[in-house]
């Protein structure tokens, strides 16, 4: 994260700058995501202007706040940034779980095809999508019988490539790979 400080018709302290690194660096305990932050003090007739520009991936935040003293406008820029950063972060995670979940609904649908061949034969075939987990194979052995499944498909951590793996007996199991 990097965080740019401007001061405006007044000479920028080393204790002003101390505190609004440190203050900005809270920031990213509510969104891990910040690329950067631009802070503008200004000094103006005797009123103590922070504005904030926050940067965080495709999204852009803007905050200020105008006091007497320039601590409490950093505070309240501040305030203002957090409450703005934790409505962004819910309303990101609830769109990606919503995203997710659809996505899964879609996969996990069942759907038939017919097919004809030459010989006037009709056969039914039945489609199931899944979405592979990562695992490990002695994870995803684990898995099956924990589950009592026949066979799992699973994304092997070691290869990268989606495995299946089958339960030949209680003790064997066959692992297909590409």
């Amino acid at each position: 994260m990097q965080i740019t400080i401007t001061a405006r018709h007044f000479e920028l302290t080393k204790s002003i700058r101390d505190y609004v690194e440190s203050s900005c660096l809270k920031l990213k305990k509510y969104f891990d995501q910040i690329i950067t932050i631009h802070v503008t003090l200004a000094l103006e007739n005797s009123r103590n202007i922070c504005e904030l520009s926050l940067h965080a991936g495709k999204f852009g935040l803007q905050s200020e706040a105008e006091e007497m003293d320039m601590y409490l406008s950093i505070d309240n820029a501040l305030n203002k940034m957090e409450a703005q950063i934790k409505k962004l972060k819910d309303r990101v995670t609830d769109h990606q779980k919503r995203a997710l979940k659809e996505q899964f609904d879609d996969f996990s649908r069942a759907s038939d095809i017919q097919i004809t061949n030459t010989d006037r034969v009709r056969r039914t075939i039945k489609t199931k999508r899944v979405v592979t987990e990562a695992l490990e194979i002695h994870e995803a052995i684990e898995k099956m019988e924990a589950n009592k499944e026949d066979f799992l498909i699973f994304r092997n951590i070691e290869t990268d490539r989606i495995n299946v793996l089958v339960k030949k007996d209680n003790e064997n199991f066959k692992l297909f790979e590409p």
